[in-house]
């Protein structure tokens, strides 16, 4: 049994006249997609728009709750307290699910977003706020997220999990990102990109800061689309991964292959 893993990106970026990103280049080498639910990006048109092509494309679907905080990108520390960060998370999934609904689909994962992402890793409390909204929301909603509290905090509640690897993104030697405000924290080389990828896929593996090998799980890969020659670099990494034999498929679909894989063995 082969390898499979996810290709997900976050969509759906734009807020009124603005737009972020390729979407429509980027839905051709995606398998998943998380789609921005109006707190940090986004607004009803837009969820509309993306959810119809992630559909007439096969796309699944996330959602991408962040911090209410559409003028800082969701990229800002805000001092919420865990029910109101479940607040916010079961609101905008709601948000997302209509449109979902109202297109013949359903959401499949959700994938907090940015600073609200970056903190669910570290605080249980708010580990605990958002897993408890999946785990009542649906109980086979997959949960995205990288190694640490709210991956714990879901898999303690039974909500499949599917682990994220971040190529692009630094890591400290703990597994945790390197915070965007240093230096480094993100890696423009689309060559690196490309063979921390594979690697991260195929070896289990990432080089962290510390130059040490930290062992990775990842399920899906983040493809980030928001920066220059971006698209073309995710379509190098999708090339990359199938010469390597990998094969993209939707998140549900990858962990229900591990699940088999884990059985066979």
């Amino acid at each position: 049994m082969g390898l499979t893993v996810d290709l997900v990106a976050d969509l759906g970026e734009g807020f009124g006249a603005y737009s972020m990103g390729d979407d429509a280049a980027l839905l051709e080498v995606v398998s998943s997609a998380n789609i921005a639910c109006g707190f940090h990006a986004g607004d009803p048109d837009i969820m509309h728009a993306t959810v119809a092509e992630c559909v007439r494309r096969g796309v699944s679907i996330g959602a991408h709750p962040s911090f209410p905080d559409l003028r800082g990108f969701g990229r800002r520390a805000m001092d919420l307290t865990a029910d109101e960060v479940r607040n916010d998370v079961l609101y905008q999934f709601g948000a997302l699910n209509a449109f979902a609904a109202y297109h013949g689909t359903t959401v499949a994962h959700i994938a907090p977003h940015g600073r609200l992402g970056n903190l669910v890793a570290t605080r249980r409390d708010y580990a605990a706020a958002v897993a408890d909204a999946a785990a009542r929301l649906n109980p086979g909603l997959i949960v995205l997220a990288q190694d640490g509290e709210l991956a714990d905090a879901a898999a303690e509640r039974q909500v499949p999990v599917g682990i994220v690897g971040i190529a692009d993104r630094a890591y400290e030697a703990d597994g945790t990102l390197v915070p965007r405000g240093r230096p480094g924290a993100v890696i423009h080389d689309p060559a690196a990109i490309v063979e921390r990828t594979v690697r991260m896929v195929c070896e289990g593996l990432i080089e962290t800061v510390a130059g040490t090998d930290l062992p990775i799980v990842a399920d899906t890969v983040l493809l980030h689309g928001d920066t220059p020659g971006a698209v073309q670099l995710a379509r190098q990494v999708r090339a990359e991964l199938e010469n390597a034999g990998v094969t993209i498929a939707p998140l549900a679909q990858v962990l229900a292959a591990k699940e088999a894989k884990g059985k066979v063995a």
